[in-house]
């Protein structure tokens, strides 16, 4: 069972990449999957305006940036997404992304993690709504965090609990992983 590990800013200093090493750092202390960090910024993901609607392309696309990205979620089996908060909302690169694949999404499970000004929390809810149309299950727990308390200038200044909580999630997420793959 292979967990992508999406960091899902594109902006330049993007705090993502210090969420996914976090998160990596942890998860590769367990044993019933394997987790890989899919950095978005390095696929240079263009705007959606094929004609081709994405869950009709058959996972063949015609930009080879979208095949690569195709290529590398599909590969995967469950998903945790750190998502930041833009402007009370989901990042518009994450969702553009998102958009642009149909089924390489389908039938997975999928975790949230988010940060921003309030921990991201808007982000997330907005996530549970738009994750699901491709049936893809969404666990319960999330982590987020907050913007202002927990990152400094040396990178992540974690409350212990956040490894608790993360643990739960991924408790939660290879379940449901499991459970999706039959």
């Amino acid at each position: 069972m292979k967990i992508g590990i999406i960091s899902g800013s594109v902006r330049e200093g993007r705090r993502s990449d210090l969420i996914a090493a976090w998160v990596e750092e942890q998860a590769r202390k367990r044993t019933e999957a394997e987790f890989e960090v899919i950095t978005l910024a390095d696929f240079d993901v263009p705007v959606l305006t094929s004609v081709t609607i994405p869950g009709a392309a058959d996972k063949k696309y015609d930009d080879e940036r979208v095949q690569r990205w195709s290529d590398a979620i599909d590969a995967c089996d469950g998903f945790i997404f750190i998502t930041p908060e833009y402007n009370h909302g989901v990042p518009g690169g994450l969702k553009n992304a998102f958009d642009s694949l149909g089924s390489e999404w389908a039938g997975k499970a999928a975790a949230l993690i988010s940060y921003g000004a309030d921990g991201g929390i808007r982000a997330v809810e907005q996530w549970r709504q738009i994750i699901p149309n491709f049936q893809t299950v969404v666990v319960r727990a999330q982590v987020s965090l907050n913007l202002f308390t927990e990152f400094g200038d040396d990178g992540l200044t974690l409350e212990d609990r956040r490894a608790d909580e993360l643990g739960t999630l991924l408790d939660q997420l290879i379940d449901q992983t499991r459970r999706q793959r039959g």
